[in-house]
């Protein structure tokens, strides 16, 4: 493929990106409802400020928690296969348990497995 075959292939992707932002624009339903920009809480009206700051260690929590979870989902399939790779498979597992307890070591010694 030459280069002005290239740019010509740019030029055309560019032209039908902006033909469908501005039909898009152009043919999209409009509502000035002031209701719309309410933040969404299961049909409640919310009361007081909805924008509050929370704690961040509720996030840190919360990552932690998926880590771990997700961590533990490689246990299955190394369950599978034990058996039939043996030694090897078992010595993994333990280096990956002590990976994980290593993580586990480090984010209690920062605190992040506090909850208030």
């Amino acid at each position: 493929m030459n280069s002005e075959m290239l740019i010509l292939f740019f030029i055309i992707a560019l032209v039908l990106v902006g033909i469908a932002i501005i039909f898009s624009s152009l043919a999209a339903p409009r509502s000035t409802n002031p209701i719309k920009f309410d933040p969404y809480e299961c049909g409640i009206p919310t009361e007081g400020p909805a924008w509050i700051q929370f704690n961040v260690g509720y996030y840190l929590f919360a990552i932690i928690y998926l880590i771990f979870d997700v961590e533990t989902v490689f246990l299955f399939p190394w369950a599978v296969v034990m058996k039939s790779i043996g030694i090897r498979a078992f010595v993994e597992i333990l280096i990956f348990f002590f990976i994980l307890v290593l993580g586990l070591l480090y984010a209690w010694k920062k605190k992040a497995l506090k909850w208030a």
